[in-house]
Formats: structure tokens, C-alpha cells, sequence
């Protein structure tokens, strides 16, 4: 049976980006996301939930999220999913769902009141890059 593994995201950063390096010299950037959902419950009365992520972009995209994307910053993000595991401190088993980021755009429009932003592409370890700078489709 194929797989597939495909996230979308857009939401808000919860934190500024946290920058590190890989011994290599590879820029990672690690994040967090929240995503509201706005419903209608049974009884007729709107609800809201919030869903947060967190988020890994590697090498030019860590550093671009890192440069404009600041706490409460808007960004759309398409990405995969990521499962850990480790073991902590105490001896016990963690584990952490993550997304690890391969596509983005910046939502926070440009200086000259546009609502476009710049998208940026990474699909299977390139280095490919789009710039899109008009309205966003949906």
C-alpha cells in the first residue's frame, strides 16, 4: 500500500524561532505554532480550539523563518510529520510528534500593503526556491 505523509498548517509562532547549527554547519530552526479552529457546537453556541505544533525548517528556510517570523507572526507552512523518541533524564521513555518543515510562506504581507508573500520550496533535500508574490488563492 503507498504512503503519504503531508501536512498544511497556518497559524501563529507561540515563540520566536531557536536557531542551532548541525556540527556540519546546516542551520536548524525549531518553532512553535498555534491553529485555531473556530466551530459550531450542537447546541448552536461557537467554540474555538487551539492546536499547537512544533515545527522544524532546516538550513536557508531556518534562517529566513529566523530572520522575518517573530512570536505572533502569521505563517503558512506545508510539511511532513516527524515521530521521536528518546529517553529522558529519569530513565523513562518520551516521545513527540513534530513537523518538519519542506514549504512555507510568510503571510504578514509587504511594506506596501500587499497581501502577498514570499514562498519558499524544498522538496527532496534541493535547494529550490519560488517567490510568490501574489494574493494569496484561498
Amino acid at each position: 500500500m503507498a504512503n503519504f505523509n503531508k501536512v498544511i498548517l497556518m497559524g501563529n509562532l507561540t515563540r520566536d524561532v531557536e536557531m542551532r547549527a548541525t556540527q556540519g554547519g546546516t542551520a536548524i530552526g525549531k518553532f512553535g505554532m498555534a491553529v485555531n479552529r473556530k466551530f459550531k457546537q450542537q447546541s448552536g453556541e461557537m467554540k474555538e480550539e487551539t492546536c499547537f505544533v512544533d515545527l522544524t525548517a532546516w538550513g536557508r528556510q531556518a534562517e529566513i523563518i529566523s530572520e522575518y517570523v517573530k512570536k505572533g507572526s502569521p505563517l503558512f507552512v506545508e510539511g511532513r510529520l516527524e515521530y521521536s523518541t528518546w529517553e529522558s533524564q529519569d530513565g523513562g521513555k518520551r516521545s513527540k510528534l513534530a513537523v518538519v518543515v519542506e514549504n512555507f510562506q510568510l503571510m504578514g504581507g509587504r511594506g506596501g500593503g500587499r497581501g502577498g508573500g514570499e514562498e519558499r520550496s524544498n522538496s527532496g533535500g534541493g535547494s529550490e526556491e519560488r517567490v510568490d508574490y501574489g494574493d494569496i488563492p484561498f
